[in-house]
């Protein structure tokens, strides 16, 4: 290559790797969510970013608006109110009283606007509360 062509070449090789760079840490910094508790979010400490809040979904708050999914999660005396407009689907196990983990952002009037919801699945194989634990040791017939 001669010296103009040689300049122009190596200006749009800089030009393309600086674009995929940004492009990269734009992308990644967008993917993070932070988990906050219900209490933080209410004290302003996830504004502005991406965040997965866990709670309780509060009994009779669930209800299907023409802009969404709109309903309450609970955490102890804290309630935050989450509006879901996601493409997926709503998960089968999402009802009154399920826990639920939500991810999105806080919008200006307080609603985390979900983009994914995911429910716990209660497992009928945890112990209720207060119950002995199991014995360790497994058990074999005839021993």
């Amino acid at each position: 290559m001669k010296g103009p062509t040689k300049g122009r070449f190596l200006i749009a090789a800089v030009v393309v790797v600086g674009t995929v760079v940004w492009l990269a840490f734009t992308g990644f910094e967008e993917s993070k969510a932070y988990y906050r508790t219900v209490e933080e979010v209410q004290a302003g400490e996830a504004a502005g970013r991406r965040l997965k809040v866990g709670g309780d979904v509060e009994e009779g708050s669930i209800e299907w608006k023409d802009d969404g999914l709109h309903f309450r999660l609970t955490q102890e005396e804290h309630v935050l109110p989450v509006r879901y407009r996601g493409a997926d689907p709503v998960p089968d196990t999402f009802k009154d009283g399920s826990q639920a983990v939500v991810e999105g952002k806080i919008g200006a009037d307080g609603v985390l606007e979900a983009v994914k919801i995911q429910a716990k699945c209660a497992s009928k194989y945890e112990a209720e509360y207060g119950a002995e634990a199991a014995e360790t040791e497994p058990r074999y017939p005839g021993s």
